[in-house]
């Protein structure tokens, strides 16, 4: 930027400056150092996103309520569950792309209106297809908000280092939020009723969408029309995947479940062609052609997973096996949280200093370490001996990965691409959710067939380590080892952002 003569008048300064560096920013933004709204900018985004998590988790603990309560069948009560997964899963690059197209502010206040008006509705249900229906809007309206408050980041933050605080409390907020929903699911359903864990999402979506006018900035919509092929592969092909993992753990491979994957696997395979072929993809191919980003995508799948499956698994024997009710279940998931955050806060320094390789090695470690010592279960097991150390462990690899896995992803997106970038990395966690608990309760059903639950639940940890090491080999074999140059690259880009 080319220095010009600035009059002696402070004021005048102040003013001329901020209109130099507002040259120069794209889409004409200043700075999040010169606005006042940086810190209510980013308590948005992260309560958004763990709104948006936590509603994923926090009706499990709370659906024999529901059953009770509206008279839902054993079959039907899942679904309180998997509709939203499904439509979440499903929409979400669908939802990155309009946002790329229309704004992200706008795309992510018309999710989060959506959201909170599903959740009101949600929790006045008086019938199962009633609420089922809501969960389902609930699931649309997280598919365009989710990948908004990711790329929201990229242009409310403009530089390094406000940025990366910025990107690691948005992670490690997002992968706490599992736990968190078992947490608030306990306490909201032990102290009021089933009724709340919908009602909550109402006053916190309402401040989100008043604010967000105020506190984010609008990015550059670019012109464009939406890929429909595209668009129809890419959503159907992750919801039948979803909807064949929710199958193949309710129902086993029946003719339903084989017919979904064969489904999903043939419009997954399709869209490389379409996209291939569009001129403007709702996909686009080049997002690909970097082998730290795909990394970090399949990292996310990887993690997900396993922690899905080990969560499902341990809150079934906490309260069967050791006899906790719902609120002593979600407290017991606390330690995880802790370890959780503080591993995530730690990453931005790592990075900066030795690159993603070696901090999602030793996240991957931590979480392979953690799911080991839970293959060691039995029925005479305590909390303290054999829950507390595993997730404690588990905790500490999340935030490792999570956020490492989020800053490389998002790291020099291409331009007016970064709601596609986000969308792909959440969609890895909502197909990873389901791919793992899936995968463990097969493991499971076929590991306790004339032995006890306990058995059953071992296999499962055992199929959970399959996941942790593949993680491990993931982190070691797919991500460039950085040279001295190369090092000194990735100090910059953390520090400074992702290019624009």
């Amino acid at each position: 930027m080319t220095r010009r003569s600035l009059p002696a008048r402070p004021w005048n300064r102040r003013r001329e400056h901020r209109a130099a560096r507002s040259a120069t920013t794209p889409g004409g933004h200043t700075p999040d150092d010169d606005a006042p709204t940086g810190g209510l900018a980013l308590a948005l985004l992260a309560t958004c996103q763990l709104v948006l998590v936590v509603d994923a988790s926090i009706v499990n603990i709370a659906l024999p309520s529901i059953q009770r309560g509206l008279g839902f069948t054993d079959a039907g009560l899942s679904w309180v569950v998997n509709a939203y997964t499904l439509a979440f899963g499903g929409l979400l690059l669908l939802g990155g792309r309009a946002g790329d197209l229309l704004g992200h502010r706008r795309v992510f206040s018309a999710g989060v209106a959506v959201f909170t008006a599903a959740s009101l509705a949600g929790g006045l249900a008086t019938t199962p297809g009633w609420l089922l229906a809501a969960r389902a809007a609930q699931g649309a309206g997280a598919a365009l908000a989710g990948p908004g408050a990711l790329a929201l980041i990229t242009t409310t933050f403009e530089d390094g280092p406000r940025r990366s605080r910025a990107l690691a409390v948005f992670s490690v907020v997002g992968s706490a939020g599992m736990v968190a929903g078992l947490v608030l699911g306990g306490l909201l359903t032990a102290w009021a009723s089933w009724r709340a864990v919908l009602f909550v999402n109402v006053p916190a979506g309402a401040a989100i969408v008043l604010l967000s006018r105020r506190a984010l900035r609008e990015s550059e919509a670019r012109e464009g029309r939406f890929d429909i092929a595209g668009a129809l592969a890419c959503t159907l092909g992750p919801a039948l995947l979803v909807y064949g993992f929710i199958g193949a753990a309710e129902r086993g491979w029946s003719g339903g479940t084989v017919s979904a994957l064969c489904g999903a696997a043939v419009l997954l395979a399709l869209l490389p062609l379409i996209e291939a072929r569009a001129r403007q993809p709702i996909m686009p191919l080049r997002l690909f052609g970097d082998r730290d980003r795909v990394g970090a995508f399949l990292m996310r799948l990887l993690l997900t997973s396993a922690m899905s499956g080990m969560l499902f698994f341990l809150t079934l024997y906490v309260q069967g096996g050791l006899g906790y009710g719902p609120l002593a279940t979600g407290f017991g998931y606390l330690p995880t949280t802790i370890t959780l955050i503080a591993a995530g806060r730690a990453v931005p320094r790592l990075l900066s200093r030795y690159g993603p390789r070696p901090v999602m090695a030793a996240g991957a470690a931590l979480c392979a370490a953690g799911m080991v010592w839970l293959t060691q279960i039995s029925p005479t097991s305590s909390y303290v001996t054999m829950i507390l150390g595993p997730v404690l462990l588990f905790g500490a690899g999340t935030g490792f990965v999570a956020v490492a896995a989020t800053f490389v992803a998002m790291a020099s997106v291409p331009p007016g691409e970064s709601g596609a970038t986000s969308a792909l990395l959440q969609s890895m966690q909502q197909i990873g959710g389901s791919l793992g608990v899936a995968v463990l309760v097969i493991v499971n059903g076929a590991a306790a067939h004339d032995a006890s639950p306990v058995d059953g639940m071992r296999g499962a940890f055992t199929a959970g380590v399959v996941f942790t090491v593949a993680m491990l080999a993931l982190a070691l074999l797919a991500f460039r080892r950085p040279s001295r140059d190369q090092g000194r690259t990735v100090s910059q880009i953390w520090r400074r952002g992702p290019e624009k």
